[in-house]
């Protein structure tokens, strides 16, 4: 039974219980991709269906891995599945439960409200939000930032952080970026504010059919 209910996975060469942070990345890509695309439902047509499914089968998922065995997350064996032929990259289990606690607390709250209570206002907004920063950073740049927070609650040193954040040590000149760089980023961004700026109206208007398609299919 101990066996079954445990958090992390012991491997040679580590002396803490380990994670493999590609699965974890994969699986955040995966429930990115699911919580973005209900939120679609909402904005464009006002359907709730999808995220009430989608609150359901997260907070489902995050009590699994919290409370039982990350190994029988569903979401965490498909993303086994689909990253299996990459080299694992160990990272210590202790951070990574706590911030899938905060996921718990997150994705509980979202269910109060949107099952329980079937209603949305701001709180729900503000919570959906959080929930996809989260997982975007952790998909899309490896940052787990509920991770960030677990040394101002614990007093145990992290260990095993994804790309060795946890140890001090010097960039590599590949890492390194330059004033022009810097420079080249800034204008980047006032170009877009520029164009926002002068093409809004264009851009506003609708294109039109060069080959006359939909009319051709409305006239029949």
């Amino acid at each position: 039974m101990n066996k079954i209910i445990t958090f992390g996975e012991e491997v040679e060469g580590y002396n803490i219980p380990v994670l493999n942070e590609r699965e974890i990345r994969a699986a955040a890509g995966i429930l990115f991709l699911a919580t973005f695309t209900s939120l679609m439902f909402i904005l464009f047509e006002g359907n709730f269906v999808p995220i009430k499914y989608v609150i359901t089968f997260f907070l489902a998922d995050f009590m699994i891995r919290v409370f039982i065995n990350p190994k029988f997350s569903p979401t965490l064996i498909f993303a086994r599945l689909i990253v299996r032929n990459q080299t694992p990259e160990y990272v210590g289990a202790a951070q990574k439960k706590f911030a899938w606690i905060i996921g718990v607390v997150l994705s509980a709250t979202m269910f109060y409200f949107f099952i329980i209570v079937n209603a949305y206002g701001p709180m729900t907004g503000i919570t959906c939000l959080i929930c996809l920063i989260f997982l975007f950073f952790e998909s899309a740049f490896g940052i787990c930032l509920g991770c960030k927070f677990y040394p101002l609650l614990f007093k145990d040193k992290v260990q095993y952080c994804p790309g060795e954040v946890c140890d001090v040590k010097q960039k590599q000149e590949i890492q390194k970026t330059s004033v022009s760089q810097v420079l080249i980023l800034f204008a980047f961004v006032a170009f877009i504010f520029l164009t926002v700026y002068l093409m809004n109206d264009r851009f506003s208007e609708k294109p039109y059919d060069m080959f006359g398609i939909n009319k051709t299919e409305q006239t029949k």
